[in-house]
């Protein structure tokens, strides 16, 4: 059991930090306040070949695995970016596996490369306004007309909507009452055409310069040639997906939470009262070097969870706890170091209020911690199902 990362492991985790290294607190203060995309953020990442960090290499991507993925996004938030760097590239990296695993040749020579370098953006759009984590009732529907597929429906919760040109859909391809099982939903990718998707903002709490969105969509005509898999398959699919993202987010939410607590301990050490730092004080110590220990201990989890998924071994249950715990260790850290400074925690220019805001996105998504629960419960525990 060897617990190092190999020498390539700490490269890429050199190199991410170069990259990151211009785009200082400053700059995602910026970003907070005034919303705009972090595009030359995205694109010095685009232009030095992260973006296809889990790609093939035939597709000019670096044919990794998600362990590297995972340290890349934990070496990017917590650089200071925090989730509104990381979500920035987050799809980019896993979005298009289902292409890797079941496009066909010509769907990945052509959907592939311009993912990765930077030339598409994608969003993902899966979740809808009524049916929410009960993804086999989704209403969105793909009518077939001859070579294409009409799409009307509605999506929520849709990051980067705005920048994007293209969409990876799920779509309900057969009627919710005639569907056995995990059937009934096709998955696709496709032109962003916003002629036919209404795209509206969702005004929100944090991470303000990457978009959140509620999607309408009328009448969105898709090749069959976009379409990924066989029809009716498109859940099966996106379930490869889920594990990595489950990862990945985990690993972000950890370099959320080392960002944090970096600054607190920072703070702790300058911050003088009753002439002498309040970090000599067991009270403002402590609180510290708890969240060290739960950051730590969660990013081993995630580790594990990579590994396995990168030994094509079972992984759900690593993926999902290193998700939990990733998740309410970042935001003890970011509360932590709130506390840490006191009322100026509270100010903008401190910064870790911002760590605060974003850390809330980790554990609301891409699944509820109260589902994370229910899933160890049953698949580990082999308790009964609540739900």
């Amino acid at each position: 059991m060897n617990f190092a990362h190999t020498p390539e492991q700490e490269q890429i985790r050199d190199a991410i930090e170069r990259v990151c290294a211009p785009f200082d607190a400053d700059y995602w203060h910026a970003r907070d306040d005034d919303g705009q995309f972090p595009e030359d953020f995205y694109r010095a990442l685009a232009d030095a070949g992260w973006l296809g960090i889990a790609m093939p290499e035939e597709y000019g991507g670096a044919g990794l695995g998600i362990t590297e993925a995972a340290l890349m996004m934990h070496t990017i938030s917590a650089s200071g970016a925090g989730l509104s760097g990381a979500s920035a590239v987050h799809m980019n990296i896993f979005g298009l596996h289902p292409v890797v695993v079941y496009g066909t040749p010509e769907q990945k020579a052509r959907m592939l490369p311009p993912l990765i370098q930077g030339k598409d953006k994608a969003c993902f759009g899966v979740t809808e306004p009524n049916t929410g984590l009960n993804t086999l009732k989704l209403k969105t529907r793909a009518v077939r007309e001859g070579g294409h597929y009409v799409v009307h429906g509605q999506k929520v919760f849709i990051s980067t909507a705005q920048q994007a040109s293209k969409i990876l859909l799920l779509a309900r391809t057969k009627p919710v009452e005639e569907c056995k099982g995990t059937e009934g939903l096709s998955l696709f990718y496709t032109d962003f055409d916003r002629s036919k998707i209404e795209v509206h903002e969702i005004p929100k709490m944090g991470r303000k310069c990457v978009d959140t969105n509620q999607l309408f969509i009328d009448g969105l005509r898709i090749p069959v040639e976009d379409r990924i898999g066989e029809e009716n398959k498109g859940f099966e699919y996106i379930l490869h997906g889920m594990n990595p993202e489950r990862i990945l987010i985990a690993c972000e939410a950890i370099g959320l939470g080392r960002a944090a607590l970096a600054r607190g301990a920072q703070y702790a050490s300058e911050r003088e009262v009753f002439g002498r730092p309040i970090g000599k004080n067991q009270g403002i110590q402590h609180p510290l070097a708890e969240r060290w220990m739960e950051l730590e201990a969660a990013f081993l989890m995630a580790m594990k969870a990579a590994w396995l998924y990168d030994q094509r071994q079972p992984c759900g249950a690593e993926a999902n706890a290193a998700k939990f715990l990733g998740a309410e260790a970042g935001f003890r850290a970011c509360e932590t170091a709130i506390f840490t400074h006191g009322g100026m925690g509270y100010a903008k220019e401190f910064h870790v209020e911002r760590y605060m805001r974003e850390s809330w996105i980790p554990r609301l998504a891409p699944v509820s911690p109260q589902l994370i629960l229910c899933f160890i419960a049953e698949k580990v525990l082999g308790l009964p199902k609540s739900y």
